[in-house]
């Protein structure tokens, strides 16, 4: 990990006051030096806690669930930094030179980020893949108390149904072009060795801070067996929330703003305790 985070943020133009939170613009060093970009969704009125959220595979901060997640918890006082990960949206470097090795080492990069400034964070909330990252960073980050997983795998390797095509490709040249969701990324031989090599398993039960796990019992492409396998390895405090009607992306309705609002609830004990 990168010797401290490099520390630069801009107030970014304040959206309509309804919204219910205004953004200020950062940057931060990834855990192998490029720097990184995030917004820090804050609320209008006083902050009840600071977290940081972590997004899907190849999602990015402004992906529907990272920005309605966030917008909806800086309504509800909590102030949150969501950010793209290596190479994605307006970070710098090369998504293929990253692992989620370097995602959970960049997710505990932003929390010391915001630690460096004065906010605490308390709170890691992930989404799919960055909700397996998030209960690892957690060991990394020893002043978080509470972790919110939706949508994540109970093991890393479970994303590999996304190249699962590409893998004999990468193995055997060391990378392939891996075009997805509009994006054109390098899939290398290092991301499918760090991603099969990760137990999550472990980490869940050593986490040793409260856990929620969210999951959609129609979610197609993380299935809910995965949020059992989580819940039953998770130890105490822990909690299980069904989201009816959700697809995995959260597009669906109002479902991002309704599993922010639960993770609020289930968070307050946690937020503001020092």
């Amino acid at each position: 990990m990168a010797n401290g985070p490099e520390v630069r943020s801009a107030p970014l133009e304040a959206p309509p006051p309804t919204s219910g939170s205004t953004k200020e613009r950062i940057w931060f060093a990834s855990s192998s030096g490029p720097r990184l970009s995030g917004v820090i969704d804050h609320p209008h009125g006083p902050v009840r806690g600071w977290g940081v959220f972590s997004h899907g595979f190849t999602l990015g901060k402004d992906s529907p669930a990272a920005s309605r997640i966030c917008r909806q918890l800086a309504h509800e006082g909590i102030a949150m930094l969501r950010f793209d990960n290596l190479g994605l949206g307006d970070s710098e470097g090369d998504w293929g030179d990253g692992s989620f090795s370097h995602k959970v080492q960049d997710t505990a990069q932003a929390v010391a980020f915001m630690n460096s400034t004065g906010r605490e964070v308390e709170l890691l909330v992930g989404h799919s893949f960055g909700g397996a990252a998030v209960i690892a960073a957690a060991h990394l980050t020893p002043g978080v108390r509470a972790v919110a997983s939706i949508g994540a795998p109970f093991q890393p390797a479970h994303v590999e149904h996304n190249y699962d095509a590409l893998v004999e490709v990468a193995l055997a040249h060391g990378e392939a072009p891996f075009p997805i969701g509009g994006k054109a990324l390098t899939l290398r031989r290092n991301f499918i060795e760090d991603v099969r090599a990760a137990d999550l398993a472990e980490q869940i039960r050593t986490l040793r801070r409260a856990l929620l796990v969210m999951h959609s019992p129609t979610d197609n492409t993380v299935g809910i067996a995965n949020a059992s396998q989580i819940f039953r390895t998770a130890r105490h405090p822990r909690s299980f929330i069904s989201l009816e009607g959700a697809d995995h992306l959260l597009t669906r309705g109002k479902q991002a703003k309704r599993a922010a609002q639960i993770i609020s609830a289930w968070a307050d004990p946690y937020l503001g305790v020092r």
